[in-house]
Order: C-alpha cells, then sequence, then structure tokens
C-alpha cells in the first residue's frame, strides 16, 4: 500500500489526516528533535509508545506500518553491532531505537498527509525567501520529490535483496549494491525525462 493510497481515503477520517500538512511537519520536526535527545531505556520506551499511540491516532494498521519500516530490517542490525562494539549493548539498542522511531514518524506523516499538500505546506513555509530571489516553487518540488523518493528507493533495495536472496548470493555486497544504483540511476533519469517534459529542466 502506497503512502498515497493510504493518505487520500477519505473514510479513514482520523485526526491526523485532518490536521494541517503544516502542522505535521512542524510536529515532526519537534519530535524528531526530542527523539535526538533521548539517552536512557526509559526514555526510549516512553518514547516508542508516544509513537504506537500516534499511530493508533492516525488510524494506520501494522500492514502499512511494516510497508513503511519493511528496509530497515537490513540497516538496523548492522548499525547495532556496530554500536554494541564501540558504546556497549544499552547505547546500541537506544541508537537503534531512536532511528526506527525516527522512520516511523516520518511515515507517519507522509500515511496521512497527500503529497500535494506536503508540497503546498513547504511552499507556504518558504515563502519568505521568495522576497530574497528564491524560486520557491522549485525548491518545494525538489523537496517533495525528495520526500517521494524515499519509499521509492526503499523498495528497490527490497526487490534487490529478495532477487539476490533467490539466486543464493544474498551475502554477496556486490550483488546487492550494482542492481541497487543501476536502479536508482534509472529511476533518476525518467524523473528527469518527466520534468523536462513538463518543461521543468532548465
Amino acid at each position: 500500500m502506497s503512502t498515497t493510497d493510504v493518505a487520500t481515503r477519505a473514510e479513514v477520517g482520523s485526526v491526523l489526516h485532518r490536521a494541517p500538512a503544516g502542522a505535521k511537519l512542524v510536529g515532526l520536526a519537534v519530535a524528531s528533535g526530542a527523539l535526538l535527545l533521548v539517552r536512557s531505556p526509559t526514555g526510549v520506551l516512553l518514547a516508542a509508545v508516544a509513537v504506537l499511540a500516534a499511530y493508533a491516532a492516525g488510524r494506520v494498521g501494522p500492514r502499512a506500518a511494516w510497508s513503511q519500516l519493511r528496509p530497515l530490517r537490513w540497516v538496523v542490525p548492522v548499525i547495532f553491532v556496530v554500536q554494541w562494539l564501540t558504546l556497549g549493548p544499552a547505547q546500541a539498542a537506544v541508537l537503534s531505537a531512536r532511528l526506527v522511531m525516527l522512520v516511523a514518524l516520518a511515515a507517519l506523516v507522509m500515511l496521512t498527509t497527500r503529497t500535494s499538500a506536503v508540497l503546498a505546506a513547504i511552499e507556504r513555509g518558504l515563502a519568505p525567501l521568495g522576497r530574497l530571489g528564491v524560486d520557491v516553487g522549485r525548491v518545494a518540488l525538489v523537496l517533495s520529490l525528495a520526500i517521494r523518493s524515499i519509499p521509492v528507493l526503499a523498495a528497490l533495495a527490497t526487490r534487490v535483496r529478495d532477487a539476490g536472496r533467490a539466486r543464493g548470493r544474498e551475502r554477496d555486497v556486490r550483488a546487492f549494491a550494482v542492481p541497487l544504483v543501476v536502479g536508482a540511476l534509472r529511476q533518476a533519469d525518467a524523473l528527469g525525462d518527466a520534468l523536462r517534459a513538463r518543461g521543468l529542466d532548465d
């Protein structure tokens, strides 16, 4: 299920779906900053409860949530092991949990917000820069495309990993990295073609 599919389901009618996109983006920034200050396992536990409560308020089910967090299953174990070796198990758990929750919060915003609303909110937030000659619409478009590219690249990484596993090469870094880079470049070319077709290539 894509972020657009979830965000455009009018029948959901949750508090988060009805909240303004700008308010959610500001809330995401504040919550992310607060998460970065969490240092203890107790703080992580309380933050996790808060994130789960936010998902409940947004009426986002486990399947939709897992579709956003699934790519982390390859990243978090590596980060956890590295942090364990350098900082110890407690801090490794804290840092890994914070990463998962940061991604979960960003995913929640995208799951409950139309992409067009995110773009409009970014444009309003950057409006003062327009007086300085900044092309606010173009900057907002770039930021919006960056946000939308995250789940696309995550899905690409999952497909590459699954293909490698089917060939018995799930532990081969080159077999994962090369197709991923090639696929990302193809995706970028396709996006560039689409932008050029709309006269946004300059």
